[in-house]
């Protein structure tokens, strides 16, 4: 079951890089070492990037579509015990939607887009 269409990821330009020439995206090392890969719904991913990002540059905002990752995707209770989404699998590349650099204000606040939920 989808909860939402869009999910997202903040990820290491330079991990994102390695994804592209290998065509999958497997992880941070985060994801590698819990066994799934951590996704934000929109309500989730401001949050998250300043729990678990703060102050960092080089980062990128990847867009993803949640119904093309199948049975999966689950979403599990984590922080708050909201629903998170986590991806039991490699992410294709032909899942992603876009790519955005998550840049920081003035303050050292990320930047988000308006995002689709």
């Amino acid at each position: 079951m989808t909860l939402t269409p869009t999910l997202y990821k903040i990820v290491t330009e330079t991990l994102w890089q390695e994804a592209r020439q290998n065509g999958v995206f497997r992880g941070a090392e985060i994801d590698l070492k819990d066994g799934f890969i951590h996704f934000s719904t929109a309500s989730q991913a401001i949050q998250t990037a300043a729990l678990h990002f703060a102050g960092r540059t080089g980062l990128l905002l990847v867009a993803v579509d949640a119904a093309s990752l199948d049975d999966k995707l689950i979403f599990e209770p984590s922080r708050g015990g909201d629903l998170f989404p986590h991806l039991y699998a490699d992410l294709p590349l032909s899942s992603v939607l876009w790519e955005k650099p998550l840049l920081l204000d003035a303050a050292g606040n990320h930047i988000f887009p308006d995002l689709q939920s």
